[in-house]
């Protein structure tokens, strides 16, 4: 054997010698990794098969790895990609909650204006036929109204009710006055009367408070799930800092290096990187619970005081109360008006009547909820009943999701790192990676939020720069919060997405302790129907003009009452 041979083998042999008997060899293979990483769908093109000197990583420790270069570049992607998903799935419960509550509560009210308008109008179709067809765009303009406040319109919903009784005054006063002629001119004087003369008695300040305060709580409520939506759905979608980058690579694919791929990091080592890379969201959750206490304060009142079907059920009462009132103080309004307007031009002569008596007496009785109709518009009045009912299911439903969707920011770390895909878990604290080797994690958990992360042994998080998208979401669930707040207390809010001005605002309790008649009769002389383009009109148009306009006024507002049972 040559001499050189022996120079070598004798200083191999005294090396094997030295170290455990086949704990060397096992040490430096890369077949688990080599697993491990194929089984992420790398190609292993890039992994040795044996240890290498670790000179080259810039994350993980530089000693003997199974890492190239281009697999940390890899593998530092995948804790990315990883991180950003876990976050998504996390954060699914209260981002389905409010998407799903959303779209069921917006569905279920625009289903009841939508069946309420479609019952009004299939109704006054039967009943009055023709007759209500040239009259009908009163009610469209009326639930044309209601959808846009709802739907965030610049609708002042105050401004829009007074119009509706002013409009009443002038198709009342023409009634109790038959034998005048009033221009159009002549009935704007006369519906600037309407809060001077009281003609209907207290009934339109009940009224109206009642009617914007539910809205105003239902418009809110609405506009509140869909800030939340957007919020979760945006705060959701994180993008990783580079310091945080470099923390999830060192946590979740440092094992792979160092020969470890089926280590899992400790508990608390995962909660401090998760603590340093979500520090902003976590600044979230106090605005954030202050939202959702908001949230909940509008559902009680929407399953309460506010809810609409208790605010529109005595509504045919209240309106029967107003009408009786406008005709027993007929002769005082009329006299004032009359004062203040100047008198009215005597209406023409009246052409013989063809088919309807000189005198028609027209008895309005209020709807009996006891009653049940047997006209197609009774079939779409238990419809609308249904789906009040299974609106104000809805809404005990995303009251018990907002209650569990309190502090899921701050908690989102805690939830992560639960997760058994991610972390040895709290009852293995010895054999978890530790971000340097298999072993305890030593180092204290920071608390929450993005000061607090000033010493986190893992992240480097500068404090002094909060994350802009975080605080722009911050700011938009205060500004909620402070709508929601005012919906509570019935006052009335502008969002973002109307045009101008704020709508008004409603106050008052709206009590009804006032008796209420249950049937009267309303007399009227035969007069011929005034149009701004046409004098005068047959007799008989005339008597049924009047008696679809009296009907006409009882029944547009017992439409609203439909409209939300």
């Amino acid at each position: 054997m040559p001499s050189w041979i022996g120079a070598v083998i004798l200083p191999l042999s005294g090396l094997l010698l030295s170290l455990p008997a086949g704990a060397d060899v096992k040490a430096r293979s890369c077949g688990e990794v080599r697993q491990a990483y194929g089984a992420k769908g790398f190609s292993l093109v890039d992994i040795p098969y044996q240890e290498i000197a670790g000179e080259h990583l810039r994350t993980c420790p530089q000693e003997y790895t199974c890492c190239t270069t281009e697999m940390e570049d890899k593998l530092s992607q995948q804790s990315k990609l990883e991180f950003e998903n876990l976050v998504e799935e996390t954060s699914h419960f209260v981002r389905t909650t409010f998407v799903s509550r959303h779209k069921k509560f917006d569905e279920f009210f625009r289903e009841l204006l939508e069946n309420a308008e479609k019952s009004l109008n299939d109704m006054f179709v039967r009943t009055y036929g023709m007759l209500y067809m040239q009259n009908s765009e009163v009610f469209q303009d009326l639930f044309t109204e209601l959808k846009r406040y709802y739907t965030g319109g610049n609708v002042n919903l105050e401004e829009m009710l007074n119009d509706f009784w002013a409009r009443l005054l002038e198709r009342m006063f023409q009634l109790i006055n038959p034998q005048y002629h009033f221009s159009e001119d002549y009935l704007e004087c006369v519906s600037k009367y309407t809060d001077q003369l009281k003609p209907f008695g207290d009934v339109p300040r009940k009224l109206k408070i009642q009617v914007t305060r539910a809205f105003i709580a239902a418009r809110t409520f609405v506009q509140g799930l869909t800030v939340g939506r957007e919020v979760a759905n945006r705060v959701s979608k994180v993008s990783p800092t580079p310091g945080c980058i470099r923390a999830l690579m060192k946590m979740l694919y440092c094992p792979y290096c160092r020969g470890l791929p089926t280590v899992r990091p400790c508990n608390n080592y995962c909660l401090n990187v998760m603590k340093g890379c979500l520090a902003n969201q976590a600044d979230l959750d106090t605005e954030w619970n202050l939202f959702i206490d908001a949230m909940l304060l509008v559902a009680e009142r929407l399953e309460g005081p506010f809810n609409i079907e208790s605010v529109m059920d005595p509504i045919d009462v209240k309106i029967s109360e107003a009408i009786m009132n406008m005709q027993e103080n007929s002769m005082q309004v009329s006299a004032k008006v009359f004062q203040g307007c100047g008198q009215p031009k005597p209406a023409p002569a009246l052409r013989s009547a063809r088919s309807a008596p000189e005198n028609f007496n027209t008895r309005f009785r209020p709807y009996n909820p006891e009653e049940r109709p047997t006209t197609a518009a009774g079939t779409s009045l238990d419809r609308l009943r249904t789906v009040w009912r299974t609106m104000q299911h809805s809404v005990t439903d995303i009251k018990e999701k907002l209650k569990l969707s309190k502090k899921v920011w701050s908690a989102l770390p805690y939830t992560i790192c639960k997760d058994e895909r991610v972390t040895a878990g709290t009852s293995n604290e010895e054999d978890c990676w530790n971000g340097h080797s298999k072993a305890r994690y030593l180092p204290e958990i920071m608390n929450d939020g993005l000061t607090n992360q000033i010493n986190n042994p893992e992240v480097d998080v500068d404090i002094t720069r909060p994350d802009t998208f975080i605080r722009q979401q911050i700011m938009a669930l205060r500004v909620m919060t402070n709508k929601l707040k005012n919906a509570y207390n019935g006052n009335d809010v502008n969002f973002q997405d109307t045009s101008d001005e704020s709508s008004g605002s409603g106050s008052g309790s709206g009590c009804m302790d006032d008796v209420c008649p249950t049937e009267f009769e309303f007399i009227t002389t035969e007069a011929p129907a005034v149009d701004p383009d046409r004098r005068e009109e047959d007799s008989s148009a005339a008597q049924l003009g009047h008696s679809l306009l009296s009907w006409s006024l009882v029944c547009m507002v017992l439409a609203l009452q439909r409209l939300c049972r």
